[in-house]
């Protein structure tokens, strides 16, 4: 981990080398934005998704970054890896307090930051359990903020569990780094967008490819109990792609491991941007 490259408001070099002020709102109030850009043979997927994703996260809290500049480093981490499989972790955040203050000024400049590492997009199956949705109102803002994240994850792991699928009031949202998808009665479901959902760039890629193929496509507010009497479950991210669900912890489910129109699902998300052709 000694040699991974990173930048630091616009200063390359070895990610155990770039130092960060303790007083930076990242660090004592998680004011801050990313996105994980992964590439794939040396191409990266929906560049431009995410960079827009990004952009609209910093309007929503009032950050301003050159977005030109942001681009140009993270093309500059993935040009010159030596690896061909991997993602980019990109940060923006409000900048560097004199001293920590919930106010901030609107003159403290701007702090971003980014780092690049290797990683395998391999399929893999997962066993989730539920979890109480403890995060803030606003998830479809990709901030750092992530503790009710923190939290669930850590107590799936705990349980002997991969992931979580978090709930409000008995209404499934997302999984703690993920969306999700179901399959009941040949018909593919997800979460509708809302402010307790993340717009996944994983998930738009794959509701557009599949519904261009045409399979059906539901977005809605589903329960707990349709989750549970789903034939096949599956999360997506960008690190993720598509991973199959095998358990939910506690729960009596019907999952068909070898669902036909999941399996339909991921070659068609596999051949658009998961290919070394």
């Amino acid at each position: 981990m000694n040699n991974i490259q990173a930048v630091y408001n616009g200063k390359f070099d070895l990610l155990n080398k770039i130092k960060i002020s303790p007083l930076s709102r990242a660090y004592t109030f998680s004011d801050s934005v990313y996105e994980v850009i992964p590439f794939y043979n040396s191409k990266i997927i929906a560049f431009d998704k995410h960079i827009l994703r990004l952009k609209n996260s910093c309007k929503a809290l009032s950050i301003t970054i050159n977005i030109d500049v942001t681009s140009e480093e993270i093309m500059h981490l993935i040009k010159q890896c030596n690896f061909k499989d991997g993602y980019v972790y990109y940060q923006a955040s409000r900048g560097v307090d004199d001293i920590r203050s919930h106010i901030y000024k609107d003159s403290i400049p701007v702090e971003t930051f980014g780092y690049i590492v290797e990683h395998a997009f391999k399929s893999k199956t997962l066993k989730v359990m539920f979890s109480e949705d403890l995060r803030w109102q606003r998830c479809n803002i990709k901030s750092t903020s992530l503790l009710g994240n923190v939290l669930s994850m850590n107590d799936a792991s705990h349980k002997g569990c991969d992931e979580v699928i978090m709930h409000k009031n008995d209404y499934i949202t997302e999984g703690g780094a993920s969306n999700i998808f179901f399959i009941n009665n040949d018909c593919v479901y997800t979460p509708e967008l809302s402010s307790n959902i993340l717009p996944g760039i994983t998930r738009e890629l794959l509701i557009e490819k599949i519904k261009e193929n045409g399979i059906r496509v539901e977005e809605g507010q589903y329960t707990l109990n349709d989750l549970i009497n789903a034939k096949s479950i599956w999360l997506t991210s960008s690190t993720k792609g598509l991973a199959q669900v095998s358990e939910i912890l506690d729960c009596k489910t019907s999952l068909e491991m070898d669902n036909q129109l999941f399996k339909k699902c991921e070659e068609i998300f596999k051949s658009n941007f998961l290919s070394r052709g």
